[in-house]
């Protein structure tokens, strides 16, 4: 290769791969050197020098001045040493030039070797440098290929990775289409691309609501808590720090036209905005939303909440596949037991006297191996599944969310039939003795329908704590809580479990 050919080479490099033209011209004179040192020996004098104006390579091998050389690698002869430097003398030692062309073809590509791993680990820190202040951050690309469910995204003059695990089951990228995501890691050891990204982390949302919303990006609205199943559903809670503006409204925009520009983004996720608040009734339920919750029972040492809603409402609560009360769950960072109305009543008070009721009731609606399940479970009455909540059903072997929330609905209305009617015979008994005179020293009986005084007190203090509880759930009216598809609807319920649906027609 001709000198002008080199420098012209190495002012290329420089440019294209952005490395700085000193770090290169010392990487080719290492190379060079190698090569030189491969070609005579290891412990051979050699110097390289690189004329950077001219582009001219100079390799010197510094050879020991003896009578006659017998290491031709190391050594010149005295007569031959003289024609170089008059000066020379036995012992000395004296500068041998070397044309680069003497080098031999495995000496060149060794150095040609050394210069192509520097100028890559060079490029590799220029990107580290660039982009390891951005982690977290969202960059834009253009897809370049996708392999076996990664995605490599062009970025400026370098590459990127989203792996599987970071890409949305929505997407479907070709080559060619631009992507944003999250830059989650920057490493320059890894090989292949070094810049990971992500459009499946919590922060991607948050991310994308700072650039959509300048009441986030200026702080004036702030994004509390992130819950995220990717590509299916999202909650956030937000805060306003401005009493003049609205979180929620802020978040959807106009028209709803804010929130829907991330939703298309991320393909189509639902998200839900609800306003945080630090009274945890309050925001849990909120974060059930779209359920309506009447009670919430709290308990702060254990970070734990019962929340009652309405009968028709639990499957709703739950969500498909446990995904609403789960959400609700991360966002609040509570554990969340959901409990209907005619659940609640039922472990409260109606059951109360009547004999422990076996689940033969059951069998005739769900089937005898659910049954068998439950028994297996320990849950051989039905006061002893009233007593247990939707996921500790669900964790039971062969049970899902969707039979977990029928067994309550079920056994609900059979304890209250059951109490209905136990009601019915003691007023009937009633009824009958109500003409008989008290014995001496006796109460008079009470009328039918009647409750002793200490039970009215009871009553009025359990109602008037229902209707506190209310009045501050209501105090997070649930029209403020947006969901980004619109307004809310009830969730698709779903089919039961086949095998239960069989046993049930059986």
């Amino acid at each position: 290769m001709a000198m002008d050919e080199i420098l012209e080479a190495l002012k290329h490099i420089a440019r294209e791969k952005s490395v700085d033209r000193q770090l290169l011209i010392e990487t080719l004179q290492s190379g060079l050197l190698s090569a030189a040192k491969k070609k005579y020996s290891t412990a051979a004098d050699v110097e390289v020098k690189f004329q950077e104006s001219t582009g001219e390579i100079r390799i010197r091998v510094h050879k020991k001045v003896v009578q006659v050389a017998i290491d031709l690698a190391g050594e010149i002869d005295y007569e031959e040493a003289l024609q170089i430097d008059p000066m020379a003398r036995l012992g000395s030692t004296v500068p041998v030039e070397v044309p680069v062309g003497e080098m031999g073809r495995a000496a060149i590509m060794a150095a040609k070797q050394v210069l192509v791993q520097r100028v890559r680990e060079a490029e590799r820190e220029n990107v580290y440098d660039e982009y390891v202040d951005r982690v977290g951050q969202v960059v834009s690309g253009t897809v370049s290929q996708v392999d076996r469910g990664s995605v490599i995204v062009k970025i400026g003059r370098t590459e990127a990775i989203i792996p599987p695990r970071e890409v949305i089951n929505r997407d479907r990228f070709k080559i060619g289409d631009p992507v944003r995501a999250l830059l989650l890691e920057v490493d320059k050891n890894m090989r292949g691309p070094q810049l990971v990204l992500s459009r499946t982390h919590p922060e991607f949302v948050r991310r994308l609501f700072e650039n959509e919303v300048p009441e986030i990006f200026e702080r004036v609205v702030e994004i509390r808590d992130i819950a995220r199943e990717p590509g299916s559903r999202t909650k956030i809670s937000v805060v306003s720090h401005d009493d003049r503006v609205d979180p929620v409204g802020a978040c959807v925009g106009m028209k709803g036209a804010r929130v829907q520009s991330i939703v298309r983004e991320l393909g189509g996720e639902r998200i839900d905005i609800v306003p945080w608040s630090p009274d945890a009734k309050i925001f849990v339920s909120r974060a059930l939303s779209p359920a309506r919750a009447i009670d919430v029972y709290v308990d702060e040492e254990e970070k734990r909440v019962t929340v009652v809603v309405p009968d028709d409402q639990l499957s709703l609560a739950i969500g498909t596949r446990g995904q609403n009360a789960r959400l609700a769950h991360r966002l609040t960072g509570f554990a969340i037991d959901l409990r209907s109305q005619s659940q609640m009543h039922a472990a409260e008070g109606p059951s109360g006297g009547m004999p422990e009721l076996d689940l033969d009731e059951l069998a005739k609606e769900l089937g005898p191996r659910t049954v068998e399940r439950l028994v297996k479970a320990g849950k051989e009455t039905l006061q002893d599944v009233m007593r247990t909540s939707v996921d500790e059903l669900m964790a039971i072997p062969g049970i899902g969310e969707k039979t977990a929330s029928r067994l309550l609905s079920l056994g609900g209305q059979i304890l209250e039939e059951r109490a209905a009617a136990q009601a019915g015979a003691s007023d009937s008994e009633d009824g009958a003795d109500a003409d008989v005179a008290p014995a001496d020293g006796e109460d008079a009986p009470l009328a039918a329908g009647s409750a002793p005084a200490e039970a009215d007190d009871g009553a009025v203090e359990a109602s008037a704590a229902r209707v506190e509880t209310a009045v501050a759930t209501e105090e997070a009216p649930q029209e403020s809580t947006q969901d980004a598809e619109g307004a809310a609807a009830p969730e698709d319920e779903g089919s039961h479990d086949d095998e239960d649906q069989r046993e049930a027609g059986a």
